[in-house]
């Protein structure tokens, strides 16, 4: 079994990471550069400014910034959608309760009988 390395990034080049990391818009090519795994690049981000994880509007170039403004966008579509969708399933209801009101099976003949 192999055994964990504590403490095998310096304080110096954790910080120097986290400053490429906020102007970088390709963090998993970072990562590979820098032979890091992504994830610590994050953790280390968290733990050396924790005022910019909460910063908002991110800054303009970055990609996170463009992954926000898409999810942002998303969100409002997906919203509208649930509106409609209420709307239409209310609508439905009511067009089905007239129908059960008017009596019979509710339906229609479409055709005129023959003369046969």
């Amino acid at each position: 079994m192999a055994k964990r390395r504590v403490g095998r990034y310096s304080n110096e080049f954790r910080r120097m990471c986290v400053e490429r990391m906020k102007q970088c818009d390709d963090i998993v090519a970072l990562a590979k550069e820098l032979d890091v795994h992504r994830r610590l690049l994050y953790r280390w981000r968290d733990q050396l400014d924790p005022v910019d994880k909460g910063e908002w509007p991110p800054p303009q170039n970055s990609r996170e910034s463009t992954l926000r403004k898409e999810v942002s966008r998303l969100k409002r579509v997906l919203a509208d959608k649930t509106l409609e969708l209420d709307f239409f399933k209310g609508a439905l209801q009511k067009v089905e309760a007239r129908r059960q009101q008017s009596g019979g099976s509710g339906e229609k003949a479409f055709t005129t009988k023959s003369g046969k």
